[in-house]
This record gives C-alpha cells, sequence and structure tokens, in this order.
C-alpha cells in the first residue's frame, strides 16, 4: 500500500475505499491527495490523526455540504482550526453493523449458546448478530426468533460460505473500548452517523435501526485497553456457554506490539476469536491467504481462530468464501 506520505494515503483511500462506495469521498480524497495547502494543513496533525475518514468525517461533523472540490477545499480552509480540534478529540469509531454478515458465517460453526465479547466495540451495535435480519444473494433470508428486525444486513456471496439456517443463540454480550459511545448521547450518535460516508442511505438508516436496538436492550461497553480488559471479560462470561471474542477493523489502530500481545493473549485464553481485519494487519495470516495482501487492497480477512475464511468487503457488503 502506498502510505510513504499523506497524499498516498489519500490516493489510496479513493481508489481502493471511497470508489464504487461513495462518489463523494473519492472525490474529496483525490482532490486532497495533489492540493498543497490541504496536505500541508493536515500534515500539521499527529500522525495517526491525518487519516482520510477521520479528517472527512470531522468536516461533515462540522457542517460542510455534499459539494464539488473546489468549494469543500475552501471550506476546509476557512474552517480549519475547528476541523482540527474535532480530528483531535474524536475517533474513527465506525460501528458498521453490516459486518455482522460477514462474520456470521464463523459464529455459524461455534456449537451455541454463545457468549459475545467485542473488544474495539464503539456504542456495542455489533453485538446483536441474533436481532438482525440478514439476506444474501437475494437468495437466502434469516430472521431473528421474534420475526423481521428493523436492520436488515444484504451481502453478496461467493465460494458458498456456510450460512446458517437460523440465527444463533446469544446469551451474553459484554464489550471494551477505550472510548465507548453510549446509545442515548445524542450528539454521540450524530457523530456516529457522520462517519456514514456520503451516499449511502441503507448504511445510514440500519445505523439508527441498530441503535434503537441498542437501546432497547443496553449492553455493557467498558472502558479499557483491549489488552488489558480482554482476559477478565472472558473470564466473567457465564458458564456453559460457547465464548467468541471478536472485532472488525480494530487492530489495525493498534502498533504491530499491541497486535503480537493481543494474538498471544487471545489464543491462551478459553474463548474462540473471529477476527475481521483488513488485509495483512493480522501478519500470522499471511501465509494462509490466496493471494498477497499488497494484491488484495481494500479487502478485509475473516479468520476463525487464525484461520483466515475468506475475504470481505469493507462494510461487510460482499462475502468471497475461499476455506473448504
Amino acid at each position: 500500500m502506498e502510505r510513504e506520505t499523506t497524499a498516498g494515503w489519500y490516493r489510496h483511500f479513493a481508489e481502493f475505499e471511497a470508489r464504487g462506495n461513495s462518489s463523494c469521498y473519492e472525490l474529496w480524497a483525490w482532490g486532497i491527495a495533489s492540493d498543497r495547502r490541504l496536505l500541508s494543513l493536515i500534515d500539521r496533525l499527529p500522525e495517526e490523526k491525518r487519516q482520510p475518514n477521520l479528517v472527512l468525517t470531522a468536516a461533515r461533523y462540522l457542517g460542510v455540504a455534499e459539494t464539488s472540490f473546489p468549494e469543500f477545499r475552501e471550506w476546509v480552509i476557512r474552517h480549519w482550526d475547528a476541523v482540527a480540534r474535532v480530528v483531535t478529540t474524536r475517533r474513527t469509531q465506525t460501528n458498521e453493523v453490516g459486518r455482522a454478515a460477514v462474520l456470521l458465517p464463523g459464529l455459524a460453526q461455534l456449537p451455541g449458546p454463545l457468549a459475545l465479547i467485542e473488544v474495539g466495540a464503539s456504542a456495542g451495535l455489533c453485538l446483536y448478530p441474533d436481532l438482525f435480519s440478514y439476506r444474501y444473494d437475494d437468495l437466502i433470508e434469516l430472521h431473528p426468533a421474534g420475526g423481521a428486525s428493523g436492520v436488515t444486513l444484504r451481502c453478496a456471496t461467493s465460494g458458498e460460505p456456510p450460512i446458517p439456517d437460523r440465527l444463533p443463540e446469544v446469551v451474553w454480550r459484554a464489550g471494551v473500548d477505550l472510548h465507548p459511545l453510549d446509545v442515548r448521547d445524542a450528539d454521540a450518535m450524530r457523530w456516529l452517523e457522520c462517519l456514514v460516508w456520503p451516499g449511502q442511505p441503507e448504511r445510514l438508516r440500519r445505523l439508527r435501526e441498530a441503535v434503537a436496538i441498542a437501546r432497547a436492550r443496553p449492553v455493557d461497553v467498558v472502558t479499557g485497553d483491549l489488552n488489558e480488559t480482554v482476559a477478565e471479560l472472558v473470564d466473567a462470561a457465564p458458564d456453559g456457554a460457547t465464548v467468541v471474542v471478536f472485532h472488525s477493523a480494530v487492530l489495525a489502530y493498534l502498533s504491530v506490539d499491541e497486535r503480537v500481545r493481543f494474538e498471544r493473549t487471545i489464543r491462551d485464553l478459553p474463548c474462540h476469536w473471529l477476527s475481521n481485519e483488513g488485509c495483512g494487519v493480522v501478519e500470522s495470516e499471511a501465509d494462509r491467504l490466496p493471494l498477497p495482501a499488497n494484491e488484495t487492497p481494500g479487502r478485509f480477512v475473516v479468520a476463525l481462530d487464525g484461520v483466515p475464511l475468506g475475504y470481505a468487503g469493507a462494510h461487510g457488503q460482499t462475502l468471497d468464501w475461499f476455506r473448504h
């Protein structure tokens, strides 16, 4: 991946993440990548805060319209101090419930009932896979025991993933995050809504529906570092349940040493480990992938207990299964 410079980061985001998903973000990211003035402003931020999704979300949170790049550029330069303040105090805690669709085939391989623990849980919205409806390839539909959910997750598949005929039974759920978001906090939920990319009304609608589910059935998301807290959460899970620690798009925010530590920790705990991370993020999986990570930019890898199962779209929109 071209990440030597901020310009390279934004070019990569435009070409491999925003393209086909948000024409607005693609346009803005390409523009930033070629604009010396904006790049100089972004380069004043701490390196980890220069992330395209964070900078663009901060601008939208403050009110920039979905407009042309020249108008966006003018707005950002005029409001840069405010944008920088938001960027330095917020995080990309995208709570994309669509990723539950690519995690479900992994969960289906485990005996129930399940106790779910999400690390990097944000507001904990992904802890309700048993309360969402699913539609795979416009052919297979799954619904919670009580009937269709307000949240319907659509996923196109290849390679015949093991989609279950019923949703798992979840008897306990918990999460951990450095800075959990409270579903009852209107401003925190507005930030989550701004993290949904322009031109994706379906994502926004299902986010709002998932927030409604979480408000009706609150889950405990504790404040803490995942490496320091995961063992305590596993220990707190009820007897008789299969404990599953899972995460999506989280480990990329850890240093390499912290990722290695997490993997060592999780393998020593009495639980299963279900992950959905960008290609190359979990280094121990690299030799088991069908293709080198540099040939699959923008894709995620779903893995169970460190064994890769398939490639996933970044927001759970696709699942290409290769494990048989």
